[in-house]
């Protein structure tokens, strides 16, 4: 298992973590997750070997395989399967051995190569980097291609398939939903839900976590807490606990001012005197508690546009494309005030496209695209993150636009954005991806349009700034068209849903569940589609085959009952004392020794869930397989 114990780790002057304390179990899935900056990245860093900490302990199992994503791809000559094969260090390795035995003319050597091959799979490891290209969006004509050929969110694919392949006993993945669509984020979330091994997931893509970790480590304030369940039953278990936190600050607010107008009335009275220094020294010793921080650092609203004009734009049988590449045909859209639409499609059918066509940077080659000359546009789009002036600050870019507010006006709005003081007259060009995404934010919004067409807004933003953006779309009055791979955002702000494939662009009649089956049912058929006839087995070989299968699937069903009782059991016994634990009493002094109890009592309750999830997900497992064959 992984253990970090007491860790002090100090980058660049800036402590990340202070006496930050986990555990990790082998097999475990878990989210790694915190504010932009918290020290996530260099977690990873820390865990791969290529950093040391200033004080504390990092435990790492010796000879564990550890598998993380390159940041950077070269232009190689090499093809995209050679390139992910080039992840199984393992596989290359033998490889060159077997190539040095066979120039050798060793037989023997060549024999034990050929051996090892087999024993890793090795023989079918060019089918398994197919497997996991094609699962990430490429086709089949593509995995032969050069990586140079590739743009750079296509090379991170092949990075992230490098990975996957590497049989790693620890994978480590920072941000790998980042440039996936919907369609690849739904394989890569089934494809973790196998993988055996330790993970280890950065993301901001709650619906990603939800369905791919069940521990959350929460960095913050230099602090690493362990909380068990997905990113749902994080949240849920970090509401309790504020509320919790909130409730003895009060308590101890409410004592401080009692204590505190003793004082005010005797303390200059001869015969209170010693009393009210009796309670000076007990306000001198009450422990202040935190008050309850805010969840979010960022917090901004749409102002109503000025206008609202009906329709703000209209295709009619509108083509486009590029050169002679017809990309989409036939398009038939119609936008109103209140719109709220959400675009899917494979990636590369043409979603990115219309929204080109819609925000006016491309023309249509055939029919009639009409926007409303009162149309306010706000357009985000990842290229515009690079429209920025690099030797200007985010003050001076809100002053171009409105050079009639006070400075002290625009920093109050740049503050709902998280550019506070200094941070207002810093300059874009060594700024951060998520920080260069929240200014392109902020001067949509300022301009108050009533049209909105966002492409994928959610790069870079972490999970504050993506619920602040939410709260601020939901009251959004005019229309809007996205485009992300956050499904979170998508389910909490849009109407209805486009799908964009085949070169057409029609309503789709369902949510991103009825999405996920639309995609499942695109997918080549799995089973023999040979015409051939099978003989039909007889009835009463069905059923003696049948209560065969029943006999042997028995224990493994039994096994699955006796994991899911003992995992309610421990569930409830932690409910129980996370109940007990919201009694504001046990922080008082004099029952310091029962929170004590009850703490201890918690930490092995959370140890025997742990142990239980673990049996359920094994005992799951063996009978999934089972069914399987």
């Amino acid at each position: 298992m992984i253990t970090i114990r007491a860790a002090s780790l100090m980058r660049g002057g800036k402590l990340l973590l202070e006496d930050a304390s986990f555990t990790l179990f082998p097999g475990h899935h878990v989210g790694l997750i915190g504010r932009n900056g918290t020290g996530k990245s260099s977690l990873f860093a820390l865990l791969r070997g290529e950093l040391s900490l200033d004080k504390g302990d990092c435990e790492v199992p010796k000879g564990w395989r550890i598998a993380s994503v390159k940041q950077e791809t070269p232009a190689l000559d090499q093809s995209a399967l050679d390139y992910v094969l080039d992840g199984d260090q393992e596989l290359r390795q033998i490889e060159q051995r077997l190539a040095q035995a066979e120039r050798d003319h060793d037989g023997l050597a060549i024999g034990q190569c050929h051996d090892q091959l087999a024993t890793i799979g090795g023989y079918d490891a060019p089918a398994r980097a197919a497997s996991l290209l094609a699962g990430l969006g490429f086709q089949p004509d593509q995995i032969h291609t050069p990586v140079k050929a590739f743009s750079g969110g296509w090379r991170m694919r092949l990075n992230l398939a490098q990975a996957l392949i590497a049989r790693a006993d620890l994978l480590l993945l920072d941000e790998p939903t980042n440039h996936l669509d919907i369609d690849a984020i739904f394989w890569l979330e089934e494809w973790l839900q196998r993988f055996p091994g330790t993970l280890i997931i950065i993301s901001h893509d709650r619906d990603f976590l939800d369905a791919t970790v069940q521990q959350i480590i929460h960095i913050d304030q230099q602090r690493a807490t362990s909380y068990t369940g997905n990113y749902s039953s994080f949240e849920q278990q970090q509401a309790e606990q504020l509320a919790q936190q909130q409730a003895q600050f009060d308590k101890e607010q409410a004592q401080r001012k009692h204590l505190q107008s003793f004082i005010d009335r005797f303390r200059y009275k001869a015969s209170k005197a010693k009393q009210a220094q009796s309670r000076i020294k007990a306000l001198e010793r009450l422990q202040a508690s935190a008050p309850l921080r805010a969840a979010s650092h960022f917090e901004f609203s749409f102002k109503p546009p000025e206008q609202l004009p009906n329709p703000l734009l209209t295709l009619e049988q509108v083509q486009i494309g590029y050169g002679d590449t017809v990309v989409l045909e036939k398009i038939q859209f119609n936008l109103v005030p209140g719109s709220r639409i959400g675009l899917l499609g494979r990636n590369g059918a043409g979603k990115s496209t219309l929204v080109k066509l819609l925000a006016g940077e491309l023309q249509p080659q055939a029919g009639v695209a009409a926007i409303n000359p009162a149309v306010k546009l706000g357009y985000f789009a990842q290229h515009q993150l690079e429209t920025l002036q690099v030797d200007a600050t985010p003050l001076l870019h809100l002053q171009r636009l409105d050079q009639q507010a006070t400075e002290q006006q625009l920093r109050d709005y740049l503050g709902g954005f998280g550019f506070r003081g200094d941070d207002a007259t810093r300059l874009v060009g060594p700024m951060s991806g998520g920080e260069k995404a929240r200014l392109v934010l902020a001067l949509i919004v300022y301009q108050r349009p009533n049209l909105l067409l966002l492409d994928e807004p959610t790069n870079h933003l972490d999970n504050s700034m993506r619920e602040a953006l939410v709260y601020a779309l939901q009251e959004f009055t005019g229309a809007m068209v996205i485009v992300s791979h956050d499904r979170h955002l998508l389910r909490t702000t849009v109407d209805e849903f486009y799908l964009v494939a085949n070169q057409r662009v029609e309503p789709f009649a369902g949510d991103l569940d009825a999405y996920h089956d639309w995609l499942k049912q695109q997918s080549p058929a799995a089973e023999n589609t040979n015409d051939t006839a099978r003989a039909k087995p007889s009835r009463k070989d069905e059923k003696r085959d049948a209560a065969e299968r029943r006999q042997a699937l028995k224990p493994l069903k039994d096994r699955v009952k006796k994991a899911e009782q003992q995992l309610q059991t421990a569930e409830s016994r932690l409910a129980e004392l996370n109940e007990r634990l919201a009694d504001t009493r046990l922080y008082e002094t004099e029952h310091k020794a029962e929170l004590t109890d009850i703490l201890q009592q918690q930490a092995k309750a959370q140890a025997q869930l742990a142990i239980a999830e673990d049996e359920w997900m094994a005992a799951e497992e063996a009978l999934q397989e089972a069914l399987n064959l």
